[in-house]
C-alpha cells in the first residue's frame, strides 16, 4: 500500500512538471522572441522602433505605403505630405 501511495505521487508529480513546462513554453512563445509587440500607425513613428517591424521598415516599398521614407542620413521619417 505504501508502494503505491509513493507511486501516485510520483505520478502527480510528473503531471504537474508536464503542465508547467508547457506553460513556461506557451509564455516564451507569447512573450518572448516570436512576439515583436506592437503595431505601425501610417504617417507616425512615434513609438516605433524600425528594427522591430522588419516586415515594414526592410522593404522600402513597404514603408513607403505606410508613409515612411528613409533619409540620407539612414533615419525613418514621415513624407510631409502623408494622410491617413
Amino acid at each position: 500500500m505504501k508502494h503505491r501511495k509513493i507511486f501516485a505521487l510520483l505520478g502527480s508529480l510528473a503531471a504537474l512538471a508536464a503542465v508547467g513546462v508547457t506553460a513556461a513554453q506557451a509564455d516564451l512563445f507569447n512573450n518572448g522572441r516570436h512576439n515583436r509587440g506592437g503595431y505601425v500607425i501610417p504617417c507616425s513613428l512615434d513609438g516605433v522602433n524600425p528594427n522591430v517591424h522588419p516586415g515594414i521598415f526592410g522593404n522600402p516599398a513597404v514603408a513607403r505605403s505606410y508613409g515612411f521614407v528613409l533619409g540620407p542620413d539612414r533615419v525613418w521619417r514621415v513624407e510631409p505630405n502623408c494622410h491617413r
